[in-house]
Parts: C-alpha cells; sequence; structure tokens
C-alpha cells in the first residue's frame, strides 16, 4: 500500500511539472494582470514568423513601439501613414489579445512640422490646439472600439520634478497635458487614458506625476492609470523604492502600468538612469563585456533581479493592470544601441535565437503561486 501510495504520488508530482512546464507566460498571469510586449512592423506584418509565434503564445497584450509615434503615423501635416499600425491591430486581434497605443503627444520623435509655422519658428497656442486636437481625434476615431487605451502624454517630467521644456510645454505650458487628455476623451469616451514616463522610482519625480493626477481629476479629466517604465539597471532603482512609488501611484485611485520593462545587464558607470534618447556616452570595450556571451553567475544575477521584480508585480496586482516588455527578444531591443551606440546587450526574456530565458520559467512558476494565494 505505501509502495502504491508513493508511487501515485510521483506520478501527479511529474504531471504536474509537465504541466508548468507546458504553460505559457499568458497562462500563468491569467486573472492578474495582462501581460505585454511591444512590437514592431517586421514581426507584425509576417516578416518574422518565428518572433510572431512567441508573441501570440506568451503574451496576452501588445503595444507598437514605434509605427504610432507622430513621426511615424503622421510625418506631414495633411497625411497619415496608418498601415503598419492597421497591421498591428490586425495581428493582435488575430491573436485575441489587448491593444493600446503609445503614444499620442511626445516631444521625441516628434513629427518635424508638428509645432512650427513654414519658417520654422514656433506655432502660436490657437494653432498648436487645433493640430493636437486634430492629431488625436484622427488616430483614436479611426480605431474607435479597437484599441483599449493610449499613452495620451509620454515623458513630460524632468527627473527633478519639474515640466520638460518640450515645444509644447513652451507654447502651451502644463495645460498641454490637460488638453490633451479632454481631446483624448472626446475623441474616444470609452478609451483608457494613460500617462507614461520613466524614472518613476525616483521620489521626486513620482511626487510630480501624482500632483499632476490630482490636478487632472480635479479639473474633470478622465484618467485611468499611470505607466511606471521599466528600463532599469542591475542596480538600480532598488525594489523598495518601486513598491513606494506603485502605492504613492495607487493611492490617487488611478492603476499602474509597468510599461517598457527591460534590464540592461551592462556595466553603467556613468550612473545613467532613465530612457531620454537624445542621453548618448563613448563606446568603450570595459563598458561592453558580453560581447562574446554572459557569463553564468552574471546571468544568475540578471535572473534574480528579474524576478525581484517581477514577485513585485505579482505582490501589487491588484493596483497594476498591465505589465508590457519593451521587445521580445535581445536581438532587437532598442538596449543594445542607448545610451552607448554599438553594445551588445542582454535585456529582454528572450534570447537572440528567439528562445525563452530560463527566467520565463521562473516567472511563471511564481506567477502560478501567486494565484494559489488569491
Amino acid at each position: 500500500m505505501q509502495r502504491t501510495f508513493l508511487l501515485l504520488t510521483t506520478v501527479v508530482l511529474l504531471f504536474c511539472s509537465h504541466l508548468t512546464a507546458q504553460t505559457t507566460l499568458r497562462q500563468a498571469t491569467e486573472d492578474l494582470f495582462l501581460i505585454g510586449v511591444a512590437v514592431n512592423n517586421p514581426q507584425t506584418r509576417g516578416a518574422r514568423p518565428a518572433e510572431a509565434e512567441q508573441i501570440s503564445r506568451h503574451f496576452s497584450a501588445i503595444v507598437p513601439e514605434n509605427c504610432m509615434k507622430s513621426a511615424e503615423i503622421h510625418p506631414e501635416e495633411h497625411r497619415y501613414n496608418f498601415e503598419a499600425t492597421d497591421q498591428m491591430l490586425a495581428f493582435g486581434e488575430n491573436n485575441r489579445q489587448v491593444v493600446t497605443g503609445h503614444c499620442l503627444i511626445w516631444h521625441s520623435q516628434l513629427a518635424r512640422w508638428f509645432c512650427v509655422d513654414e519658417q520654422g519658428e514656433p506655432v502660436s497656442a490657437e494653432v498648436l490646439k487645433s493640430r493636437m486636437r486634430e492629431h488625436i481625434f484622427s488616430i483614436m476615431t479611426r480605431y474607435k472600439g479597437r484599441i483599449k487605451g493610449y499613452d495620451v502624454v509620454n515623458e513630460a517630467f524632468e527627473d527633478n520634478g519639474t515640466y520638460r521644456n518640450s515645444p509644447f510645454y513652451r507654447i502651451l505650458g502644463k495645460d498641454f497635458i490637460r488638453l490633451a487628455f479632454e481631446y483624448a476623451h472626446q475623441a474616444d469616451p470609452e478609451a483608457e487614458l494613460y500617462y507614461n514616463d520613466y524614472n518613476m522610482a525616483n521620489p521626486v519625480k513620482c511626487d510630480a506625476v501624482v500632483k499632476m493626477v490630482e490636478e487632472l481629476k480635479a479639473a474633470g479629466c478622465r484618467i485611468d492609470a499611470v505607466g511606471m517604465q521599466g528600463h532599469v539597471h542591475m542596480d538600480e532603482p532598488s525594489v523598495e523604492a518601486f513598491e513606494t512609488s506603485i502605492l504613492k501611484l495607487a493611492a490617487t485611485g488611478v492603476k499602474v502600468l509597468i510599461t517598457e520593462w527591460d534590464i540592461s545587464i551592462l556595466p553603467n558607470p556613468y550612473r545613467h538612469t532613465g530612457a531620454n534618447i537624445a542621453d548618448r556616452f563613448v563606446y568603450s570595450t570595459q563598458n561592453d563585456p558580453y560581447r562574446e556571451g554572459v557569463p553564468d553567475e552574471v546571468m544568475k544575477a540578471w535572473e534574480q533581479r528579474v524576478t525581484e521584480l517581477f514577485a513585485l508585480f505579482l505582490k501589487h496586482h491588484r493596483h497594476i493592470d498591465r505589465v508590457t516588455l519593451w521587445g521580445l527578444n535581445d536581438g532587437n531591443s532598442w538596449r543594445n544601441n542607448f545610451p552607448v551606440r554599438g553594445r551588445k546587450d542582454y535585456p529582454l526574456l528572450f534570447d537572440r535565437d528567439n528562445q525563452p530565458k530560463a527566467v520565463v520559467q521562473q516567472m511563471i512558476e511564481l506567477a502560478l503561486k501567486a494565484k494559489t494565494k488569491q
């Protein structure tokens, strides 16, 4: 009898282990939060079928990496280029994925005409308001009912909590944020509306965003969530700082989105943080040590960093609606060229051969354990 019991127990454990090994990230995080990934044009138009298969298998949400930024989707005042966004949306719908838009108003990757007149001089406040409204309405009405929500405004604050001196701010002051949210709600009253920024674990910056959220709500604006970009390094920000910001934002009554998540494994001697794409540093071999591969002990430390942050997201899943990786695999990550062009980084969950790293299974197991505690 005892031998039979032990045999049955072994069979059950092996069966459960097999089921866990077959579980995807998408399945493991179901009922906790959406697990998302930024997609690029070759993936969604069918040019990279192996990558497309992994995206459809493991992720319940997608967001475009570039095709909805104004320089891409609205390159000239009276011309839109919707082809790539249409393909991206069709891809998501075919794979039963939630699609979100990124981003409507951002100072970077901005169409050159957007804030200037024919002479290259800044336009008037009224002209810029009109252009913002037309841009937002054209995009949101086209995809009404198909895109769940939008990053309405992206990266409007400096790390010291002041407003970024962008063309939008110089012409309209901080009201450009309120106007963007008002136009977005008018264009599609059912769409969720988000603010998105990096270095949100910085308490000064987080406090500034909290104040902005409170001001928007006091003005009667709809704002559903704040995106905390996850462009992080091996040693900063701390998990504790990240957690504090999650709770501060949640206390305002909005949901939290973990957006643009990637973890650079490379040295950071210049103590650079964030995602200001204008930042650049000179290449050196000392800052690019893993061209021939990552040592096992370094990869294990990276995996621990991933799982520590993922465990934090699971802990606060009631506040968090979505966790989005900024790209599928190491080969197509923007981190390879930021902030030092030409380095070889390993910041994502899939390797350059498009295979899931060991940490993916660790994340799946953490998510399944979190479900048992609900």
